[in-house]
């Protein structure tokens, strides 16, 4: 049985009074939508710290959900993580969907002085953090001795609203990641590889259909394999959207994915990561995919305005 659909909007912009910020996370929450997301950068005019922004949108909000999309992990050793996740899962009264990732792009671990680690080392510390929060969040003092991590008797505090945990997701595009999350995550967030530290073509290149249905056939094979097929949800991005009466009025590319997939005609006439038609077309398109692919929690665009008419239609809101 296919699960509901959810759709994630992206945190709206600080470059707005806060008053206008909160009021416009209200408005995301009037339209449907099921969370927020925010991503994990520090470089090419990125504003928010996420945890921080995190808290204030749970804060702003009733009862919008708040995910990270994703954080780096080695931006963060998990017992500083597992101490932020918790407390904004305590003070959301449990609306924390916690989202991770290897990290991955080199310029900007080249400017903060962090050193870019090959991706194996890197899916190597991702996997041994997972863990570790997963220790953390339970009711009793942990201990973990690994490569990268040590913990000696350590009682995570404060204990999290929601149990065992807040819903972890875990996104990437190499087969060992969407391994690990089939594994180990409760949301499994499935992208382009991003292993040349850039985005470039070969990361476009990887969201075509037939690479994404590879993708999504190795996080089925390794769910099925751990016996967890019906615990995990999938998660989507689309990063070319645009509402419109007609599939062949497409509006300029707003982002570098969007520009790359713009670039290469068969991306545009078969990606699920682009999504061009009218309201009827592109719920039409949705289901389709859900049905392929298994997607139902998605991130359309954030033009809330323009994707709310599908998202009412698709959630019955």
């Amino acid at each position: 049985m296919a699960r509901p659909f959810r759709f994630i909007a992206p945190v709206p912009p600080l470059n707005q009074p806060v008053a206008r910020w909160r009021d416009a996370l209200q408005r995301i929450e009037d339209l449907g939508f099921s969370s927020v997301s925010i991503s994990d950068h520090f470089t090419r005019g990125w504003v928010m710290e996420p945890t921080v922004a995190m808290l204030a949108a749970a804060e702003a909000t009733r009862h919008l959900r708040v995910l990270s999309l994703v954080l780096a992990n080695d931006y963060r050793h998990p017992v500083l993580l597992h101490k932020a996740a918790a407390t904004i899962d305590v003070f959301s009264e449990g609306r924390l969907e916690l989202g991770l990732g290897t990290g991955w792009l080199a310029s900007e671990y080249a400017a903060a002085g962090f050193p870019f680690d090959a991706p194996g080392e890197r899916v190597a510390r991702l996997e041994e953090s997972i863990h570790v929060l997963k220790g953390l969040f339970g009711s009793d003092a942990f201990s973990f001795e690994g490569a990268h991590y040590r913990i000696q008797h350590l009682d995570g505090l404060p204990k999290p609203v929601q149990q065992p945990h807040p819903p972890l997701l875990i996104g990437g595009g190499s087969r060992r990641v969407l391994e690990l999350a089939a594994r180990e995550a409760d949301i499994v967030s499935v992208h382009g590889s991003l292993r040349e530290g850039e985005l470039g073509p070969a990361a476009a290149t990887d969201l075509a259909g037939d690479r994404v249905a590879a993708k999504v056939s190795w996080v089925r094979a390794a769910a099925e394999r751990a016996n967890r097929l019906d615990d995990i949800e999938l998660q989507f991005s689309v990063y070319m959207c645009h509402v419109t009466d007609s599939v062949s009025q497409r509006a300029a590319a707003t982002s570098s994915f969007a520009g790359l997939l713009e670039a290469d005609p068969r991306l545009l006439a078969e990606s699920p990561a682009v999504l061009c038609g009218s309201v009827e077309q592109c719920v039409d398109l949705l289901q389709e995919r859900r049905e392929r692919y298994g997607f139902s929690y998605l991130k359309l665009s954030a033009d809330v305005q323009a994707v709310a008419p599908i998202v009412a239609r698709l959630t019955g809101t």
